[in-house]
């Protein structure tokens, strides 16, 4: 770093010349600094737009849920007896191999998978603005239900769903079909009932 004002070699770091004790004016560096303070805000304010736009569209999910399974868990137990005890009294009174009934015992699994299937193709979903009712599996429904032509929300339950923890979540639909949408078997009912209701008054401000 030379001295401006006679010309001395001193140190970069240098504040004060060493030879007259003129002020070192660091004119380079205060450039880039100031370059470098302006361009930070414009990248930074570049990639706060980038990803507003790139969330446009995006609706966040309040709760997904399905059907219980807990009947069809109790039938994978109800089949497993009824397999083992089948396999057991025929194999002892025909000659077939224990592989045949094996597999025969198996087909027992066929009835609760078939229905722990159905219920997983079954979804219902909570965003900000709809609820939305997946079904299906090769042919794909989805509806649709505003949450603002929502008119009520009520939890229906028999002795058995009380007793067993779930229920039925009826929601009262105003738009152009009308009627009543039944999510059926829920677990804890109230508690996505409340959920719904506290986002119908959330529209509702």
């Amino acid at each position: 770093m030379y001295c401006d004002k006679c010309g001395a070699d001193n140190s970069e770091t240098a504040v004060f010349c060493r030879k007259c004790g003129v002020v070192i004016e660091h004119e380079i560096e205060t450039r880039v600094s100031v370059r470098e303070s302006v361009a930070e805000p414009v990248e930074d304010l570049r990639a706060n737009v980038e990803s507003r736009v790139a969330s446009v569209g995006d609706e966040p999910e309040i709760f997904s849920i399905s059907p219980t399974l807990m009947f069809v868990k109790a039938g994978y137990v109800v089949a497993a007896v009824a397999a083992i005890l089948f396999v057991a009294l025929f194999s002892l009174l025909t000659s077939i191999t224990a592989l045949a009934w094996v597999l025969i015992g198996l087909c027992f699994f066929l009835i609760p998978g078939f229905y722990h299937i159905k219920q997983r193709l079954v979804r219902y979903t909570l965003t900000d603005t709809k609820i939305e009712i997946d079904s299906g599996f090769i042919a794909r429904t989805t509806q649709n239900i505003p949450i603002r032509r929502i008119q009520d929300v009520t939890v229906t339950t028999s002795i058995m769903q009380r007793l067993l923890g779930f229920g039925d979540l009826v929601v009262d639909n105003a738009s152009e079909q009308g009627g009543k949408i039944v999510l059926k078997n829920i677990n804890t009912p109230q508690k996505y009932a409340d959920i719904l209701l506290k986002q119908m008054r959330l529209l509702d401000k």
